[in-house]
This record gives structure tokens, C-alpha cells and sequence, in this order.
């Protein structure tokens, strides 16, 4: 993924002696194929490049067009050719990316936001109004952070320069700790006061004094596709998914896909290799990368990766995470963090990782994430039995719920109250255990922000979209969170890319009907139909992968010393944020192998060892009633090794 760096200060105020330079050398890192720059009275704007398809090559950015506007482009766009015949002769057919977007904002203005489908995120300064547009793509793959205060509004695609060289004290943000704790923080959000990212789906619009955030495009709630029979159902899938893989492949290198085993990632690489077979010469080389543990009796995946290895005709590589350094806590970080979970020390797992993609010259990256949610993964069938509620087809939810009945041999007017439950508002059900925040966190805390620890739940509308489409928008909102907190490679950089976050392929799945995607018996239905012949059968019947690992448990032993220091003098607790009493006994829990949430667990540990970077490297103030911190310039501070 490529660096856009803009700096516009509003009374035309030159940046500081060596600014420019610092912010270059944070950014060099992530995108090393060369940086760009443009200047003009109060603006600076620097583009550092990672070149991942052969258009990209041929770029100029900052792009400045024919008028005078100043775009940079960090992005991927996947419908170029519905470009081509519009914007005339203007753009030529292998013309880079950002070449079509300039064009297209020249005749279109911000409407033309909607038209891009693909994975970017786009800047556009107009000197003629004095403004500057910040947009990304309706899912948020591609990062891009602003700062906005009364002199001057910078952005970034990674938070270091905007947070090492502020020149000025900001607040945490402490929405986004709670946020943190439980399914990711909002979209918009950054662990610091005053430094927001742009949501997903929409544009910024900056002026002198002013902001104004749009929603450019949204999925349709009048959206429906039917289809006759299960067969045409299955056709289109298959279509939609190969196009989505088939638009991630564009690259000028290998490109590398993470193969678990499961039917996310092993669909991804089977149909990757369909395309490359039909494609011949005209797509790249794909290799994967597996993850097995021989040594966890509840995890182990290589049996089920072997197979899609064994169907390809070629081994991929593979990293052992039985290893108990693939679980050492990095207690004390090698380089400056800018958010919770992006310590510099790498364990083994992750420094083979970064090996392996080193080694192949792979830019690009396939990712899995999202297949489990959007496509059925859980076996539930409250969407489908709340769209009959809600339309009071109460023959069809009489029969379905027999069915339902039997396939989880559960009591069918347990199965209608529990589909019912959905519609009641907040503080009538109560929260589910999974969704309460952990017992070490501070109640005051806890009660300022329930809503981010509750993971931003939302209650299904008896009126309005259908409660099927709410709950994907739902679970989408939910991914988003996910992909906006994933931390940008830069050593080696790449480009991460999401077959299963396709906005046609998303479009198409709010839009058929919820008894497609889970049946009775029958998890994932319609992707396991369609893509017989295409992923081997042991993948397509096997049952849902379990995550059940002892790893984390003997790390919390191993670590006992380590670990009883940082729970003895918590940051966390002198912010009112944990109490570290109950911390210390959970630990003691996990030491002793009793039952303890983990994930929250390991998430606080990493939120402390975040609060003591700052605290060495920022001169964070641990007060609860400010918590502040000092980001002037200096040279001991920016000295400090970046990392998003």
C-alpha cells in the first residue's frame, strides 16, 4: 500500500526546518519505489509509492490535472474498463489508476466516489476553493488518518507522523481503549483526541474553519435477487466470487494467499488457480502460506491445508506455531508503538512470516477475513426467522421452525423467543455474557463507555429494511472495525488484499434470500453447493474449525515474572481505565489453567505495554482526569523508529 502525506496550513505558514524530511523518513519504509512531492503556497503534499501492477508503474503522483486539482491515490480500481467509453479519448486503456480517477473528478465532481469499485483511499486538494477531500472505499481497506485544529489540517496513511510530529498535547482518546477491549473501536476513531480516520463509504470535505463528512454510496435495503432455482443460485456465487478473486490477482508479481485449511481461505487459493489456468500468461504466480501446531490437540490444521496442497500440485510454506515463542509477550517493545498491538518485537511465527514474503518478492497478499461472516459461517437462523416476524409470514415461520427445531434439537418456541428477543430494545435483555466487559475494567470506565465495550450492539427494527439485510449491515460495520484497526506492513510492505469484502460480491449476498447462505443442517449452504469440483470435498464437509489453543495458557505461566511487573505499577489503572487487583487475580486464574476471556486477557496485556511506550517515549501524563500527552518535536522523539 502506498503513503499519502498532506500538510496545508491556512495562513500559507511554512512547516518547520526539517519537517518535511522527518515525515519522509517515518513513510520511506511502506512505500519504497520511490517518493513524490508537490508544494504550494501552505500546501505540501509527498506520495511514497509501492508499486503492485504494471499500470502503477507508469503513474505520476501527486497527479496534478489539467485544471489544477492535486489527487494522490493509494488504491486498486477494479472497474476500470466502465471508465473508458465515458471519459472519451482522454484516457487510454492501459492508463494508471489514479489517471482514470483525476478524470473522472474533473467531469464528475464528488459524485463520482460512488462509480469506484475496489479497494482505495483518495485525497483531492482544489486550489481554486481552498478545499481538500479525503475518501475511502465503502469497506475502508486502505487507511487514511487527518488532523484537523484552527491553523492547519495534516493527513496521513499511517498515524506516526501525525502523532511523533504534532508539536502539541493531545488526550487519549478513551472510546477507542474501550473499543479496543471488545470487538475492534469505530471506524473513526484513534487511540488519540483530535486525530480521526476516514470512515469507510465516505468523504471528508476540509476548509478554513469548516469539516463536513458525506456518505457517498450504501448498500441497497430494496435490493433483491431471485432466482427460480438452487442451481441459478449457485451459478451466480460462483460468478460474483470468481470475479472478486479474479480483480485481487491484478499484479505485477507473485502474489501470496494465507491458506488455513478452512473453507475461506482454501476457496480463495482453489479459485485463484481456476482463474490462473484459464488465464494463462495473463495472471501471476500463486504461492500460499499455512499455519499448523502439531503439538495443540484442538488446532491443527495441516491435515486440511495438505489437501488443497495436494490438489494444486505445489507446497506452499509453513510456519509451526507450537513454538512458545510464537506466544512471548513483548513486554518491553523495540520501537515506539502508535496504537495497542503494533510492538516492534516480532515473535518466531511472525518473523517467518515476514521471511517468507521477503523471499518471493510477493506485493501482494490474499486475506480471508470476512468469508465466515458474510457467507453463513454461523449456523443461525434468527435472521431468517426475524424477516418472517416482521412480515407476519407466520405459515413459513411455523414451518421453519420445526425444522430448525429438529436440526439443533432445540424446543421450537425456544428457537421464536430467542428470534423475538432481537427486537426488544436495550436494558430489556439482558447483555450477553460474551458482549459484558471484562471484570477488571474499571465500572466508571465501563459505564462511560458500554456501547464501545458492547461492541456498538444494535437491536433489529420490526419496520423498515428487512431484520436479514440489518444484520448483515451489522455484521459489514463490524468487519470494517476489523479491517481499519489491521496494522500496515512495511517490513517488508505489501498490499493486503480481501476477496470476501467485494463490494459486488457483498451486494449480491445482502440481496438473496437469508435461507440461501444457512439451512437446517447445513451451514453455509449455498458456498459449499457452488464450489464442488472447485475446493476438495474434505473442505466442504468438514465441520467448523475450532480455536481452542493452550499456547496462550502456557505463555500466561511462562511469563509469570514478566508479567507480574507490569500488573504491579499499572498505567491502565492510574488512568481509571483497569483495576489492577482484579487483573492480578485473573492472571493467577490463567497461571493456574482455569477458564479465563483470553482474548481480553492478551488485549489488556497489550493495551498496558502501549500505555508504557508512551508513557517512556511520549511523556504521557498519567493522570485519570487528563490522560495527556506531549507530542512536541524533538529531536530524542522523532528519533524514534516508526510503526503503524
Amino acid at each position: 500500500m502506498s503513503i499519502q502525506f498532506g500538510r496545508w496550513h491556512f495562513q500559507c505558514a511554512p512547516p518547520a526546518p526539517r519537517y518535511l524530511e522527518k515525515v519522509q523518513g517515518a513513510v520511506s519504509a511502506y512505500g519504497p519505489d520511490g517518493a513524490y512531492s508537490y508544494s504550494e503556497a501552505g500546501v505540501d503534499i509527498l506520495y511514497s509509492a509501492l508499486h503492485a501492477t504494471k499500470e502503477s508503474r507508469r503513474e505520476k503522483q501527486p497527479q496534478v490535472t489539467a485544471s489544477g486539482i492535486v489527487l494522490t491515490w493509494d488504491g486498486r480500481l477494479d472497474n476500470r474498463a466502465t471508465f473508458l467509453g465515458p471519459l472519451g479519448k482522454t484516457i487510454a486503456s492501459d492508463s494508471p489508476d489514479v489517471s482514470i480517477v483525476a478524470a473522472a473528478y474533473e467531469r464528475w465532481g464528488s459524485s463520482c466516489l460512488a462509480l469506484f469499485v475496489g479497494d482505495w483511499a483518495l485525497s483531492i486538494w482544489n486550489p481554486h476553493d481552498r478545499s481538500l477531500i479525503l475518501a475511502k472505499d465503502p469497506i475502508g481497506t486502505r487507511p487514511l488518518y487527518y488532523s484537523l485544529d484552527q491553523e492547519q489540517v495534516t493527513w496521513c496513511s499511517i498515524l506516526d507522523p501525525l502523532v511523533l510530529f504534532a508539536g502539541k498535547t493531545v488526550k487519549l482518546n478513551e472510546e477507542y481503549i474501550a473499543g479496543w477491549f471488545s470487538f475492534f473501536p469505530a471506524t473513526h476513531l484513534t487511540p488519540y483526541v483530535g486525530i480521526e480516520s476516514v470512515p469507510p463509504s465516505s468523504f471528508v470535505r476540509l476548509g478554513i474553519g469548516q469539516r463536513t463528512i458525506s456518505k457517498y454510496w450504501d448498500f441497497d435495503p430494496d435490493k433483491r435477487i431471485r432466482y427460480a432455482t438452487d442451481a441459478e443460485y449457485e451459478e451466480q456465487f460462483r460468478a460474483v466470487f470468481r470475479e472478486s478473486v479474479r480483480r485481487r490477482l491484478r499484479s505485477d508479481s507473485p502474489v501470496l494467499a494465507e491458506l488455513s485449511g478452512g473453507m475461506d481461505s482454501s476457496s480463495i487459493v482453489c479459485m485463484a488457480d481456476t482463474i490462473v489456468a484459464q488465464q494463462s500468461g495473463e495472471s501471476p504466480r500463486i504461492d500460499t502460506l499455512s499455519y499448523f501446531a502439531d503439538s495443540e490437540p484442538n488446532w491443527n490444521e495441516r491435515p486440511y491445508f495438505s489437501k488443497v496442497e495436494e490438489k494444486r500440485g505445489r507446497i506452499g510454506f509453513h510456519i509451526d506455531l507450537g513454538s512458545e515463542d510464537s506466544w512471548l509477550f513483548p513486554i518491553e517493545p523495540d520501537e515506539f508503538q502508535v496504537a495497542p498491538g503494533c510492538h516492534g518485537r516480532r515473535n518466531k511465527a511472525e518473523r517467518e512470516r515476514a521471511a517468507s514474503i521477503r523471499s518471493g518478492g510477493y506485493r501482494v497478499v490474499l486475506s480471508g477475513i470476512g468469508g465466515d461472516e458474510v457467507t453463513g459461517g454461523v449456523p443461525s437462523p434468527i435472521s431468517e426467522f426475524a424477516n418472517l416476524i416482521a412480515r407476519a409470514h407466520l405459515r413459513t415461520l411455523a414451518r421453519q421452525l420445526k425444522l430448525w427445531a429438529l436440526a439443533k434439537r432445540k424446543p421450537w418456541f425456544h428457537l421464536l423467543l430467542e428470534a423475538a428477543s432481537h427486537f426488544l430494545p436495550h436494558g430489556v435483555i439482558p447483555v450477553p455474557e460474551y458482549r459484558r466487559p471484562p471484570l477488571w475494567v474499571h465500572p466508571n470506565f465501563a459505564r462511560r463507555y458500554r456501547i464501545a465495550l458492547a461492541g456498538y450492539e444494535s437491536r433489529l427494527k420490526l419496520f423498515g429494511p428487512l431484520p436479514s439485510f440489518q444484520q448483515s449491515t451489522s455484521t459489514l460495520d463490524a468487519l470494517r472495525r476489523q479491517v481499519t484497526r489491521e496494522v500496515l506492513p512495511h517490513d517488508p510492505p505489501y498490499d493486503r488484499r480481501y476477496p470476501y469484502l467485494d463490494r459486488d460480491l457483498l451486494e449480491f449476498l445482502c440481496a438473496i434470500p437469508r435461507e440461501q447462505l444457512v439451512r437446517p443442517g447445513q451451514r453455509r449452504s449455498l458456498m459449499r453447493r457452488a464450489l464442488v469440483g472447485i475446493v476438495p470435498e474434505e473442505i466442504l464437509n468438514r465441520r467448523r474449525k475450532a480455536y481452542v489453543s493452550r499456547a496462550p495458557m502456557n505463555a500466561f505461566s511462562k511469563e509469570r515474572e514478566c508479567l507480574a511487573e507490569l500488573s504491579t505499577n499499572m498505567v491502565a489503572s492510574s488512568l481509571g481505565i483497569v483495576n489492577a487487583h482484579c487483573f492480578r487475580a485473573t492472571l493467577q486464574r490463567a497461571r493456574e489453567g482455569r477458564e479465563v476471556p483470553v482474548i481480553t486477557l492478551l488485549r489488556t496485556i497489550e493495551l498496558e505495554i502501549w500505555l508504557r511506550g508512551l508513557l517512556r517515549s511520549t511523556g504521557l501524563e498519567a493522570a485519570a482526569s487528563e490522560p495527556l500527552l506531549d507530542l512536541r518535536c524533538d529531536e530524542k522523539r522523532t528519533a524514534i523508529p516508526a510503526s503503524s
